[in-house]
């Protein structure tokens, strides 16, 4: 290593940041260091940080009156930048290239943003990384970030259409030569259909459960059609009955979850189409040839490609690595700040 670049190090890092409504991942010196839950607990008596990421989502629903858990970000944006920042400096602190060094170096950073975001919004995440000693500040569009890091050549003169479904948002993105042509960003996503589950079970079973409990069942068996391969086994689940208030437990298949997700899912296949309807033709063209590519963790929903396949009449295939597509994506962008026009200062 040169001096020159010896010197870069000491006083400037590189990171990319997929800043997302349920986890955030961070990516530095090509590896993905942070991949937590984008959750914090904090003492409110102390104002002091209790925990982040996994360990504070291990205390959520469990806390007493001193100890707040917070998700600071709702439907793809910040909706809280004063602990919003405190949670990214702490996962900032975990990358031990950075937290270790004598002198706090200034970052160069790349942030996924959802492509439905006002200007305002957009300047709250740059006030944001100018406060956790940013120096220089780029964003990019999620869809985009999410076909870059599926592996799909973004700057050629084809189209290519991605679904990126993650916790806050859908971004459905037809992109062609470094730009998305057309693009439809929904706030339906992982943490609807999470809730969608909880309001399932307190209207038919009268059982009233916590978000995490909603969340280990559309893991464990939520799915999108009955028809799938490799079908999971039931679930047994426990929570409050409420006409009694005893706890109570009952036993779940995953059929039941079906028609607990299916308005969500139709908002998500109507933004399909509308995206595909405003496509150009002669992107459209190229989208027959290659199909549809999904990524992000609402994707993995068993069957919701089968269904989206059939509502479109095109094939819709899975990415290599969906739930990790767009930090990926957000790390080639660093990489390449000088030649991606399409990123955002």
């Amino acid at each position: 290593m040169g001096l020159v670049n010896l010197a870069k190090n000491i006083f400037t890092q590189e990171i990319a940041i997929d800043l997302g409504t349920a986890n955030t991942l961070i990516m530095h010196r090509n590896k993905i260091i942070v991949d937590l839950p984008s959750i914090i607990a904090i003492d409110i008596r102390t104002n002091k940080v209790l925990a982040v990421g996994e360990e504070a989502k291990q205390m959520q629903g469990k806390t007493h009156e001193n100890i707040k858990i917070f998700k600071p970000l709702k439907d793809g944006v910040i909706a809280d930048y004063q602990v919003a920042e405190l949670m990214i400096r702490e996962f900032i602190n975990k990358i031990p290239g950075i937290n270790n060094k004598i002198f706090t170096p200034s970052l160069i950073m790349v942030i996924c943003i959802p492509s439905g975001i006002t200007e305002v919004e957009k300047r709250a995440v740059k006030d944001s990384a100018q406060h956790l000693n940013a120096k220089e500040v780029y964003l990019i569009e999620e869809p985009m970030a999410a076909a870059i890091g599926s592996g799909i050549s973004v700057t050629k003169a084809e189209g290519n259409m991605i679904i990126d479904i993650g916790g806050g948002t859908t971004e459905c993105g037809v992109i062609a030569l470094g730009g998305i042509v057309c693009k439809k960003s929904i706030k339906i996503a992982g943490d609807v259909f999470t809730n969608d589950i909880a309001y399932f079970l307190r209207s038919k079973y009268n059982l009233y459960i916590g978000e995490r409990t909603a969340e280990k069942i559309k893991i464990a068996i939520g799915a999108a059609i009955k028809d799938i391969h490799d079908p999971p086994d039931d679930i047994h689940i426990q929570g409050i009955d409420l006409p009694t208030g005893k706890p109570k437990e009952i036993n779940l298949s995953y059929q039941e979850i079906i028609p607990a997700l299916d308005k969500s899912i139709l908002r998500i296949e109507d933004a399909v189409m509308e995206t595909l309807s405003s496509t150009p033709p002669e992107l459209a063209a190229d989208i027959y040839k290659t199909g549809i590519y999904m990524a992000g963790g609402g994707s993995l929903l068993r069957g919701l490609d089968i269904r989206i396949s059939k509502k479109t009449g095109l094939s819709v295939a899975l990415v290599e690595d969906p739930l990790r597509a767009v930090v990926k994506g957000t790390g080639v962008a660093l990489k390449n700040i000088d030649k991606f026009t399409f990123l955002m200062k």
